[in-house]
């Protein structure tokens, strides 16, 4: 990545996750020239697809086609549908993520190709951000967390009542064009068609945004298997796997953090040198995931050593609980229950930090590593006066009377 300096790239992975976007096409214009950028990924579950152009630019189920048929490590360029019409892109693809990242960059018309230096730096730009993706969503931090879970609560809900309203809408258009009272029967045949495939595209787009938004169970409890085995690999404790007897799909978030969670407490029942076995398992009811992890120890692991600020806060942020059965003598379980809807209520209450938007989420990142107003205004190119202005919302929605205090409350969130 010679033609990309360190500063530049570490300038694009200290944005937000919003943002970066943006930085990656700025940093590439001058090696693959383009007017738009678009990606569409699995990292974020309430936004998977994001763009750098208007409501004319490329849209989610146009690169879901070019996502599915990308080939990591290999850059494609050529025309594809974008924007409603064939357009020359640069595709480039990484499996970092969960099933995959695309990064798509639309050329000018009549642009010339790629060189081949260009798109390996492309490649390999890319390849840095989906990994800093991954490291996102699988540390499952509580203050993300959060701020996701609500954000994919809302944008499910959203999506549901479009879908309802437009299925109603078309379902009636079907029933009147049905209908015999009409005569003319090529237009009630022509446009029952095309209304029965609106349908069917409509139908499609909510399973394909589903699947990038949600994981199987069985799948996702795999890839917690295959972060398992290599932690006992030289290890005396024998490990055994629960799967879900369940073809349900979860939201990726609630795959994140029970895996992540899974992995801290076998950490700490690790720690208990009389541990031999070790039993591992996730269970799913119509409401809940219930990921338990049994040893056959002493039987002495007190409460406290499930980290009250780690484990805990992300089975919190979630709405969910721990449940302890520790017998004397006989071992523990412990089991971390994570309810399958999110009760906004518990997630507002849990982390104040979600009511505040993107941009007063960044004013409140640099408040919180002690920047004043003019060093703020400069990182983010905003004036000092719209910094005052983030800062009174800030303090004002946080209920609290200082920048200190704001400060403490978002360490405490991270």
């Amino acid at each position: 990545m010679d033609a990309l300096t360190l500063t530049t790239v570490y300038e694009i992975l200290r944005q937000p996750l919003g943002r970066i976007l943006p930085r990656v096409s700025a940093a590439l214009g001058s090696l693959v020239p383009h007017a738009e950028a678009a990606e569409l990924s699995t990292h974020c579950a309430h936004s998977p697809f994001k763009t750098t152009a208007g409501t004319d630019g490329p849209t989610a189920s146009e690169l879901a086609p070019l996502l599915a048929a990308g080939v990591p490590g290999a850059p494609w360029q050529g025309m594809a549908t974008v924007g409603g019409r064939e357009r020359e892109i640069v595709a480039v693809t990484s499996h970092a993520t969960r099933r995959g990242a695309l990064l798509v960059l639309v050329r000018e018309d009549g642009a010339a190709p790629a060189g081949p230096d260009a798109l390996a730096v492309a490649q390999a730009l890319w390849d840095l951000v989906t990994s800093h993706f991954d490291r996102f969503a699988s540390e499952a931090l509580p203050g993300a967390l959060a701020r996701s879970r609500a954000a994919a609560d809302t944008r499910a809900r959203v999506i549901a009542e479009l879908t309802a309203a437009h299925t109603a809408a078309l379902s009636g258009v079907l029933g009147v064009l049905r209908s015999r009272a009409l005569d003319d029967t090529t237009a009630r045949t022509t446009a029952t068609d095309l209304a029965a495939s609106a349908l069917i595209e409509m139908r499609a787009a909510q399973r394909r945004d589903r699947a990038l938004a949600e994981e199987p169970a069985q799948d996702a409890f795999e890839r917690l298997a295959a972060e398992l085995r290599p932690m006992l690999r030289h290890s005396p404790v024998r490990l055994e796997l629960g799967a879900p007897d369940s073809d349900r799909s979860l939201a990726a978030d609630v795959a994140h953090s029970a895996r992540a969670v899974v992995r801290a407490l076998l950490l700490v029942v690790l720690e208990q040198e009389s541990v031999r076995r070790v039993h591992v398992g996730w269970q799913l009811t119509e409401h809940e995931l219930r990921a338990s992890v049994r040893d056959d120890g002493a039987g002495a692991l007190a409460p406290c050593d499930l980290g009250a600020g780690t484990i805990r806060d992300r089975v919190d942020v979630l709405g969910g609980r721990l449940d302890t059965d520790i017998v004397p003598g006989w071992g523990s379980t412990v089991t971390a229950v994570i309810p399958l809807a999110t009760p906004e209520a518990a997630v507002e209450a849990a982390h104040p930090l979600t009511g505040l938007g993107e941009r007063e989420v960044e004013v409140l990142r640099h408040l919180a590593l002690g920047h004043r107003n003019r060093r703020i205004a400069e990182e983010l190119h905003i004036s000092e006066s719209t910094v005052k202005f983030h800062v009174a919302n800030i303090l004002n929605k946080l209920g609290v009377d200082s920048r200190g205090e704001a400060a403490a409350l978002f360490h405490a969130a991270a």
